[in-house]
């Protein structure tokens, strides 16, 4: 579904990705894991539009959509979760979501995805006229989540959606996950610092190394290997 073809991306004159290639086919759950500056939030923000390839292709659907502006990824059924959620802080929660169906024309198309949210996290229909910058972390990242569903995507990309929760929280965002990858059957890129989780949710994964891939495989093959055992899973 999503193919990445030699992609270069960088900062100024800093090159953050040096032609990486991976592949994330329809229905599963692909990670990408690595260090802090690895290079993993800049392969969702050049797969999404927010930062120009320098090369290589960019393939969604089997169309290279490198070059394309983010509004125009989003309508062809890609949604990104960022790093550090990213809500609209002065909005409520019912604002938030339907920022997230911007794009979307049919009312009725908008209402069910708003019932399936609130079906997923019932936490967010309880605090729908809640201002979102006064929920808790768990509460945001489910909004940020229910944000990008809104946009009925058939692809969506995570980045650190464990980060700063409780044990406990992390938990349930992590079902939530799989429940949705499940039920409907949407395409999941994962970007996750806890490695061990990320590779226990994902049917694939990729380890990336100041912007190159070192090692793909198959989650539980690489949770057996010694390298991504020493470097990320704590021996």
């Amino acid at each position: 579904m999503l193919e990445l073809r030699n992609l270069t991306a960088s900062y100024g004159a800093i090159t953050a990705l040096h032609g990486i290639s991976l592949s994330v086919p329809p229905g599963r759950i692909v990670t990408l894991i690595g260090a802090n500056g690895a290079g993993k939030t800049t392969t969702l923000k050049a797969i999404s539009g927010l930062l120009r390839a320098r090369r290589g292709e960019i393939l969604y659907d089997g169309k290279n959509i490198a070059g394309l502006p983010t509004h125009q990824i989003v309508k062809l059924g890609l949604s990104h979760v960022p790093e550090g959620r990213m809500i609209f802080v002065n909005l409520t929660v019912m604002e938030n979501l339907q920022m997230g169906a911007y794009l979307q024309k049919d009312r009725q198309a908008i209402q069910r995805e708003l019932d399936y949210v609130f079906a997923t996290f019932p936490r967010l229909q309880e605090r729908r006229q809640q201002i979102a910058g006064t929920l808790s972390g768990g509460e945001q990242q489910m909004l940020a989540i229910g944000r990008a569903l809104m946009s009925k995507p058939k692809f969506l990309m995570l980045d650190e959606p464990s980060l700063g929760l409780a044990p406990l929280l992390v938990k349930t965002i992590f079902e939530k996950i799989i429940e949705i990858n499940r039920q409907q059957g949407i395409t999941i890129l994962l970007v996750e610092q806890n490695a061990n989780l990320a590779l226990e949710v994902s049917h694939s994964g990729y380890v990336l190394e100041t912007g190159k891939i070192t090692l793909q495989g198959d989650s539980a093959a690489l949770r057996r290997n010694p390298q991504v055992r020493s470097a990320y899973l704590g021996g």
